[in-house]
């Protein structure tokens, strides 16, 4: 009779090593395939977002404000371009001449909407409700902050902007931007649940020149941060029109850490408002809103025309700055 010959213990253990090898060679690759996946995604979202803008400047000639100043918590971008990215029906529950956080809004439900277009695939808490106050309720982040400029975003005393596309009260149009519309930034990324802290004494016109510069205007702030993710409140309302919550800033390149040691022993990673826009009658906003990714080595942006770019970490700070405004009258090269 024919004996059956079975496998050693070696050759199984041979047999499983080879597959081990052959797994660890693959995973690599799948990521690198699901992350190129997410990237498409990511510049796919921003690409509408910026026709959705044009379709808007077309419609109303201008551009959306990036808020309507009269007090905190108006509406942003994001929500004025909802008809144009067909969301239409939610488009239709809210009332934009109210606060977005109004019972009349509120009671819509709209602010809790996923809206995929405003969430980067790569962001681990893209989707994750933002559990506001109690008069506010959840919120829904966003991935995607609008150029508001190199630094200084308002000023309530003379209704003066910044030198972005977006401000409060804007009215910018496509005759507007004197630099080009290749040449100027309209959208790009950013994280949610960011650190940040606001409402501080008057910084004045000059931006840092520095991250660690921030922390001098620190002492008096209102912060926003903490090791829970709560409370790291900034992007987290794509509702609000404040620049902490939609918009971004040119005053550092992308993806630059802003470190500031905070009371807590901690240290992070931060935004900064000097003050929220909307919260007084007299004092000017200035803010350093750093455009950040979880892609590595990069943001995604996209320019006025319609063009969406990768734009690398290292970019020369002059030439970021530049992509902030609308009429530098600088001269920008290949970035």
């Amino acid at each position: 009779m024919r004996r059956l010959r079975a496998f050693t213990l070696v050759e199984l253990l041979v047999v499983i090593g080879i597959v081990a090898i052959l797994l660890a060679l693959l995973l690599p690759a799948v990521q690198q395939a699901r992350e190129s996946a997410r990237r498409t995604q990511c510049r796919n979202n921003l690409k509408q977002i910026v026709l959705a803008l044009h379709n808007y400047e077309q419609t109303n000639r201008r551009f959306p404000p990036g808020s309507v100043f009269s007090a905190e918590a108006s509406w942003s971008v994001h929500g004025r371009l909802l008809p144009f990215l067909d969301q239409g029906n939610s488009y239709a529950q809210i009332h934009l001449d109210q606060l977005w956080c109004d019972p009349i809004n509120l009671m819509t439900g709209v602010q809790k909407q996923f809206i995929a277009t405003y969430a980067c695939p790569s962001d681990p808490n893209a989707g994750t409700l933002f559990l506001a106050d109690a008069d506010e309720g959840p919120v829904m982040p966003t991935n995607y902050g609008y150029n508001f400029g190199s630094w200084f975003v308002f000023d309530p005393r003379s209704g003066s902007g910044s030198d972005g596309c977006f401000f409060p009260n804007s009215s910018v149009g496509v005759n507007s931007i004197s630099d080009g519309m290749s040449n100027t930034l309209a959208c790009a990324e950013v994280k949610s649940y960011q650190p940040f802290f606001y409402n501080t004494l008057n910084p004045g016109p000059t931006p840092p020149a520095r991250p660690d510069e921030l922390a001098q205007w620190a002492a008096a702030a209102v912060f926003h941060l903490g090791a829970d993710l709560q409370e790291n409140s900034g992007h987290n309302e794509w509702c609000e029109g404040a620049v902490h919550e939609t918009g971004f800033t040119t005053v550092f390149a992308p993806n630059t850490r802003v470190n500031y040691h905070h009371s807590d022993g901690r240290m992070y990673d931060v935004d900064y408002n000097s003050r929220y826009e909307g919260s007084s009658l007299t004092q000017p906003t200035y803010a350093a809103i750093t455009s950040r990714s979880y892609h590595s080595g990069c943001v995604h942006a996209s320019l006025m025309d319609g063009s969406v770019r990768s734009i690398s970490n290292t970019i020369a700070l002059d030439v970021w700055r530049a992509l902030g405004t609308i009429q530098g009258s600088e001269v920008v090269n290949q970035f």
